[in-house]
Order: structure tokens, then C-alpha cells, then sequence
């Protein structure tokens, strides 16, 4: 994997000390294109190196203390962010690494119902080696998997369910009671609103039981609930090489927002043709 932005060995600016350097030109110190040249040349790389991927994606500071949510998708080149009602179609292997570290930095996994018995979810697996870093970060060995769900509509027997860590079912007082009591013998069950489950109070929810640093990984749905919050602190997103064609689900769905979320592009890593772009809330730097 390969980084084009920032650009390695320009990454300390003098005007802005540890802010991401902005792209050159060619010729001019080194824009990174880590792509094969369609003149028919070499590749148009310029200090290029393999990039260290616990350094690329490691949560800033402060993410130990309060909630910081990142979300983490795969879209086709054309926006699509799912093949067949699934995601997995659209990663490769180098996407399904990104994935799985995300995963093992992160303090919990959060993600919609719908996505859950879309993408048949399980626990998160953890290599004995990672389980022996995490605890060394003071993090749990194993991070679990937070659902949010309004009806409780979730199968107790899921594969989900069947995990060393219990997960967490985040819904609110409006759910059928008998449905709450079946998934309490499974998982930990925490009321989150009134008729619906209010992003703010699950997050506030999490952070109660020291899970901070919040991987989101949809759905769509649950996705746009966050950002358009203003919850939403990073975006890991990962385009591949494809066009998926008309009439798919993008990254964000639901109602209309009343304006757009900016985002500021800080990161971006090739590897076989697939963009891995990292983008966090907020204004471009002036």
C-alpha cells in the first residue's frame, strides 16, 4: 500500500507544524500517483513507501477521553455502497485489511440492525497477537459489537449473538418489551429514547462503559443519522476500481439534510487500483 496524501517526508509544514502537507505538482517535490502511467511509463511516484497502517489510522489523543466516532465504508467508483443488498463485494484484500484493523483499534463496533442481518454480522475476531496489544493500549482484548436497533428486531440465535464479549443492544422504551427481554439473555440491552433511539444518548450510553473510540460501520441509514448529528468525527472510506450501475444504496440515506457536512481530506493510500481515503469533519485549512 502505497501514500499519496500527505505526501511522505512533507508532512511537517514550518507554517503549520504536524498539519497534512498539500499535494505537489510533478517535478516540484514530489506528488505521489501510485498508479500505472496510462502514457506507458514508469509509475509517476515520488518518495513513495510502504505504509504503516497502525501509524495511518491510529485515533488522535484525545479520542481515549470522549467519543469519537469514525465510519468506515467501501464504495464503487460510481458511489454505490453495496452489490446485491452487500458490501462485500465491492473490497478486496487490501480493503478487508483496512477493515479488520479498524476493527481492532476501535473500542466498540457500532452498526444498524438492517446492516446486521444484511451482512449476517458475527463478533469481532482478534488475533492472540492483537488481543496482547490491545490489552497493552489498555483497551479490552476484544472490542464488541453495539447494535442499534428501534424495534428490537433481532434474532437472539443470530451469529452475532454467539460471542466470548456480549454485545449491546442500544434501543428505546417504544420496543416490544417481550423483544427486549429475549435479547437481554444474550446481550446487554440499554434504552436509548423514547420512541426512537437518539444517536447523542447512545453514544453518551457507550461512553459510560469506556467505549470512546467508536467504529460506525453502517448502514447507510445509520451513517447519515450520525453525521448529519454532527456526531460523525472521521470518514474512512475506501473507493474501488468498479462501477456498480444504477440503483444502488450509497453511504448515506434517509431524509434530506438541511445543508451539506464538510470534510476535509487528510489521507489517501492506493493499493491495486483501490483508493483508501481518510477524511475528518470540518473546513479545508486556509
Amino acid at each position: 500500500m502505497r501514500r499519496i496524501l500527505p505526501v511522505p517526508g512533507f508532512s511537517d509544514r514550518p507554517d503549520r507544524p504536524g498539519t497534512p502537507a498539500p499535494l505537489a505538482s510533478p517535478g516540484a517535490g514530489g506528488a505521489i500517483v501510485a498508479a500505472d502511467d496510462p502514457t506507458g511509463g514508469d509509475e509517476v511516484v515520488a518518495k513513495a513507501a510502504e505504509v504503516d497502517l497502525d501509524e495511518a489510522y491510529a485515533y488522535p489523543p484525545g479520542a481515549g477521553q470522549t467519543s469519537y466516532v469514525r465510519a468506515n465504508f467501501v464504495s464503487s467508483v460510481d458511489g454505490a455502497a453495496e452489490v446485491g443488498g452487500r458490501s462485500g463485494p465491492l473490497g478486496g484484500d487490501a480493503d478487508r485489511r483496512v477493515f479488520q484493523l479498524l476493527r481492532w483499534l476501535s473500542d466498540v463496533v457500532l452498526v444498524g440492525a438492517g446492516t446486521v442481518r444484511h451482512e449476517n454480522y458475527g463478533p469481532v475476531i482478534v488475533t492472540p497477537e492483537r488481543r496482547d496489544r490491545r490489552r497493552g493500549a489498555g483497551l479490552a482484548a476484544v472490542p464488541p459489537i453495539a447494535v442499534v436497533t428501534a424495534t428490537a428486531g433481532l434474532d437472539p440465535g443470530a451469529r452475532l449473538f454467539d460471542a466470548e464479549v456480549r454485545p449491546v443492544v442500544l434501543t428505546c422504551d417504544a420496543a416490544p418489551s417481550a423483544k427486549r427481554q429475549a435479547l437481554s439473555a444474550v446481550a446487554e440491552v440499554v434504552i436509548c429514547g423514547d420512541s426512537t433511539v437518539d444517536p447523542t444518548a447512545a453514544l453518551a450510553a457507550l461512553a459510560e462503559r469506556g467505549m470512546t473510540r467508536v467504529l460506525t460501520e453502517g448502514g447507510p441509514l445509520l451513517h447519515a443519522q450520525l453525521a448529519g448529528a454532527g456526531l460523525l468525527d472521521e470518514l474512512c472510506l475506501t473507493v474501488a476500481p468498479l462501477l456498480a450501475g444504477p440503483g444502488r444504496m450509497g453511504i448515506v440515506e434517509g431524509p434530506p439534510w438541511p445543508e451539506p457536512t464538510t470534510m476535509r481530506l487528510v489521507q489517501a493510500l492506493v493499493e491495486d487500483g483501490n483508493l483508501f481515503l481518510r477524511y475528518l469533519r470540518g473546513p479545508r485549512d486556509s
